[in-house]
């Protein structure tokens, strides 16, 4: 079996599945922050194949930040799709669609806006780092 076929087949039950050499590891976190949360804490994730459940443009970014080697996406947006293959990621899906949506179902999502306009990681990274900490903020003063 590939890392990829492997991360594939351990993505059941959890949000995020990353394999590399056949050892694999799994998170359950939201959206992004599992990856955001990796790459903060300095995590090696070179050449690691991952499947998320669900792959926009924030999430490719961070997949490319992180020098991922290949990707599959229950869900991909094409701005997500589109982002890994320009910079040489393969990426697979069980659905592609047009745009990620918020969680309340009615706009796009938050991350996807942030990123919208960046091109660059890194500068994707910081943004994504600083708008999720914006949210929570505001979810704990909620």
């Amino acid at each position: 079996m590939t890392d990829i076929q492997i991360a594939k087949e351990n993505l059941k039950g959890h949000s995020i599945c990353l394999c590399k050499d056949g050892a694999y590891f799994t998170d359950d976190g939201r959206g992004i922050s599992p990856m955001l949360r990796f790459i903060g804490e300095g995590r090696d994730l070179v050449g690691c194949s991952v499947a998320d459940i669900i792959v926009g443009k924030a999430a490719a970014m961070l997949f490319v930040k992180a020098g991922i080697r290949e990707v599959y996406g229950e869900v991909t947006s094409q701005a997500g799709y589109d982002y890994l293959t320009a910079h040489g990621i393969p990426c697979t899906y069980g659905t592609l669609t047009q745009k990620i949506i918020n969680r309340a179902g009615d706009g796009i999502c938050p991350m996807e806006q942030t990123v919208a306009q960046i091109d660059d990681p890194h500068a994707g990274y910081l943004a994504l780092t600083k708008r999720l900490s914006e949210l929570r903020k505001g979810a704990n003063n909620g």
